[in-house]
């Protein structure tokens, strides 16, 4: 891939750090150009060693890595991939960072160390070259949204309609472009469905995040609920989510499944079902993500009469789904982050 990803790793621990070092240093894309045992260090060696990305331990004595992100992104922007602990607490703060600027996060091996290290030191691999390729720069002069800023966002009323189907679609850099998106829907907007590529016992904590900061209903699906204005349903992680009609009204079915297009849950799975049973009451929408995942379904949603968007790339993190649900023709327009919820509104307003 031409130049190697110089990676800086982050963590109190010198065991992890120098596991992660050598886990990183087996692929030969990869060079570890030093470690930090805390985030006051890092800032120092950042500067001093100019890293592509940053690997950040979630939580650190002194400052966690939440606060470490707040003062460097505005400051420094630069890709960083969370190594999180799947405690309660550690999912909380991963969920922060990525909220703060994090790119994407890889959990530590809990169960069976000697099996899952390995597994998980190959995903750190891969996620870092990821990484590398993300684009951070709006970060630059920008601290992150809060909560009461997210709250004052414009709501502007709808037609209630049961008819009418969200459906949404994100991976790398999805939770922030989520949380920017749905906090701007008026809580009369019609129903929404969310995959975002996200580990089971993250998801649930992520919808209940957004239930805090926006007007919308928003909780994690299970099978059975009821696709209604006012509600957000977020795909639980492990499992994939199909929208289906029932009489009048529109459901969820959440099952296990293996992985399509990579991912578990897909969104090409959701925006299949939505094309088959919704066809042009709905409308799509792809944000920020890595991979292809969804094209095929936005696509199928088209054909049927829907109506989808998708990020441009100076707001996506990473322009891969976006960039090909454009190219294979599922998504009529590429529009910046916030111009999206004000174009749904209106080709909600038309239909």
């Amino acid at each position: 891939m031409g130049q190697k990803v110089r990676v800086l790793v982050v963590d109190d621990s010198a065991l992890v750090r120098q596991l992660l070092s050598r886990g990183l240093a087996m692929d030969p894309d990869i060079e570890v150009v030093g470690s930090a045992g805390d985030p006051y260090e890092a800032r120092d060696k950042i500067v001093q060693l100019k890293p592509d990305v940053l690997t950040l331990d979630v939580e650190m004595p002194r400052m966690d890595g939440v606060d470490f992100l707040r003062r460097l992104m505005p400051q420094y922007p630069i890709p960083v991939l969370m190594v999180s602990s799947l405690t309660q607490r550690g999912k909380q703060i991963t969920l922060e960072a990525l909220d703060a600027g994090a790119v994407d996060f890889i959990p530590k091996p809990t169960s069976d160390v000697a099996r899952g290290l390995t597994g998980m030191l190959q995903e750190l691999r891969t996620k870092v070259k990821l990484t590398a390729k993300a684009n951070v720069s709006h970060w630059k002069n920008r601290p992150p949204a809060r909560p009461d800023q997210v709250r004052s966002a414009p709501a502007r009323a709808l037609a209630e309609s049961t008819d009418k189907v969200i459906a949404i679609g994100a991976s790398t850099g999805g939770t922030e472009a989520i949380r920017k998106l749905i906090a701007q829907f008026p809580v009369t907007m019609p129903g929404v469905v969310i995959v975002q590529h996200m580990p089971a016992g993250f998801t649930k904590m992520f919808a209940d995040r957004l239930n805090q900061l926006c007007p919308m209903e928003v909780k994690e699906a299970e099978s059975g609920d009821r696709i209604m204005p006012g509600r957000v349903l977020i795909g639980p992680g492990g499992l994939h989510m199909q929208v289906v009609r029932s009489g009048g009204i529109y459901q969820v079915e959440c099952k296990p499944g293996e992985p399509v297009s990579g991912h578990c849950p897909s969104v090409d799975v959701l925006m299949h079902s939505v094309a088959r049973h919704v066809g042009s009451n709905a409308i799509g929408v792809m944000l920020t993500g890595m991979g292809s995942d969804g094209a095929d379904g936005m696509l199928a949603m088209r054909q049927a009469g829907a109506r989808n968007l998708a990020q441009d790339e100076a707001s996506s993190v990473v322009f891969g789904m976006p960039k090909v649900a454009y190219e294979r023709g599922g998504a009529e327009r590429l529009l910046p982050l916030e111009q999206i919820a004000p174009a749904v509104i209106e080709l909600l307003s038309k239909r």
